[in-house]
């Protein structure tokens, strides 16, 4: 059902929907805490499909299995793209009901000769990833994740700042009393990309070399890391706030952690995806890597990834030819499955009232994101819209309709316009949030269940 402006989902709710509620809004908050990179949310997902009876796709192909209906099988690129496949009774030629998020979220980047010193302390240079305010990463704690290539073969986890007993790390900014210059500058410009280093220490070692703060931190990346300096050039480590996502307000309604964008819409659609049973239309939830940065790269969703993927379940299947597989596409529908702007009271002026998503108000659909003049949208049909309507509707999901902000105020976009490009139907259709890009996001616990809901009865179409 649709809810306007006056209606607030959480009225509606019995018991034992707050309990699906709260156990879910739980167990998402847990997944938030424990995946802040694309590879943690890959290593999570593969751990929850594998729980729920999923294969993976190569040990099928390498025994030389068939798939048939009622089987579930996933695939992992390069370990930062994941897609899952529940396949129907339905010929693949009828096309299939897709889930498509993303899963990485802006941050910091280490660049690959990242550790200097200066003034007598360490430092590791960052580049920013995605779209940012970049102000607004100095003076909170921060953690670094990901991974180090060695030249040997061996992979190194890191992940430093979020237990108890680990260090943190920060961005340190001028203090008030000398900022009267920066105060005078605009928002975009009071911190420089090239000032985001990250103070890593202050120790020096005994010694006469010109560096000597920094040789200890070399010390110490060798001790607990087996890490050489050079080591950097092959590592993709991410820097993001630390700590853990915790329920936000006194009556614990919503969420507040980093990277809900778009990880709330990933986390929902994975849930409701391993929890629909065998289905007659071939299922799949996609969940990618790259959107914040348009999607490029082989672990984005302009790569082949997900279309040579399809090409190989539809094979094993014994339904492959290239016809087979463009009718599937062509004839597949799509919810792109990605957060949208909550209409924020405190900055008023650049919503449209009456077209905006409001916290406790249900799954939002955006028909067309893109910027000003729609550039860049999907731009949904019309049709596609009503079928959807019709499908919540039946199921008594709550849903509402918004745009990204008034017109000339901006705008973003999604994967959608991408999966279009094979002529399916795709609308956009996610969770509002509040602070989106921020380093801590706050959404809505009420919505995350109802999203749930909308992905479980679309696949169920």
């Amino acid at each position: 059902m649709r809810l306007d402006n006056t209606d607030n989902a959480w009225l509606g709710y019995s018991k034992n929907d707050r309990k699906e509620l709260k156990d879910l809004a739980d167990s998402y908050i847990d997944f938030l805490s424990k995946c802040k990179t694309e590879r943690e949310c890959v290593k999570e997902i593969v751990s929850m499909a594998r729980k729920a009876g999923y294969k993976d796709l190569d040990d099928i192909i390498s025994n030389g299995k068939r798939l048939k209906h009622g089987d579930k099988v996933y695939a992992v690129g390069m370990g930062k793209t994941v897609a899952l496949f529940n396949l129907g009774n339905e010929p693949f030629e009828n096309g299939m009901n897709i889930l498509g998020a993303h899963i990485d979220s802006p941050r910091l980047d280490l660049k690959q000769n990242p550790l200097y010193e200066d003034g007598g302390m360490a430092y590791l240079n960052t580049h920013y990833y995605g779209g940012i305010k970049k102000y607004q990463y100095v003076t909170i704690p921060l953690a670094l994740h990901g991974v180090v290539a060695k030249t040997d073969g061996t992979m190194v986890e890191v992940s430093i700042g979020e237990a108890d007993d680990e260090p943190v790390f920060t961005i340190t900014d001028i203090l008030i009393h000398l900022a009267s210059e920066q105060m005078e500058k605009k928002a975009n410009k009071a911190v420089e990309g090239e000032s985001l280093d990250v103070l890593v220490g202050s120790i020096p070692v005994k010694s006469k070399e010109k560096d000597p703060v920094k040789s200890n931190i070399v010390k110490l990346l060798k001790e607990k890391y087996a890490m050489a300096e050079e080591d950097f050039m092959s590592a993709e480590i991410e820097v993001v706030p630390a700590g853990k996502a915790r329920s936000l307000g006194l009556d614990e309604s919503m969420v507040l952690s980093y990277g809900q964008d778009d990880r709330v819409c990933a986390y929902t659609s994975l849930v409701a995806f391993l929890s629909t049973p065998d289905v007659e239309r071939t299922g799949v939830c996609l969940l990618v890597d790259k959107e914040e940065i348009g999607s490029v790269g082989a672990t984005g969703m302009r790569s082949r990834f997900f279309e040579n993927t399809l090409a190989e379940v539809m094979n094993a299947a014994g339904a492959y030819n290239d016809l087979a597989m463009r009718r599937t596409l062509q004839n597949s529908k799509m919810l792109s499955s990605d957060v949208s702007a909550s209409f924020d009271p405190l900055y008023a002026n650049v919503f449209d009232k009456q077209n905006s998503a409001y916290f406790g108000h249900g799954v939002v659909f955006n028909k067309y994101t893109g910027s000003r003049g729609k550039s860049g949208s999907n731009d949904a049909n019309a049709e596609f819209m009503a079928e959807i309507r019709g499908i919540l509707d039946a199921r008594n999901v709550r849903y509402q309709t918004c745009e990204l902000g008034k017109v000339d105020a901006g705008g973003g976009g999604t994967i959608a316009y991408i999966m279009a490009l094979y002529g399916m139907d795709v609308i956009d259709c996610g969770v509002a949030v509040l602070s989106m890009h921020a380093p801590y996001e706050v959404t809505s616990k009420s919505d995350i269940y109802e999203a749930t809901k909308a992905y479980r009865a679309f696949l169920l179409a």
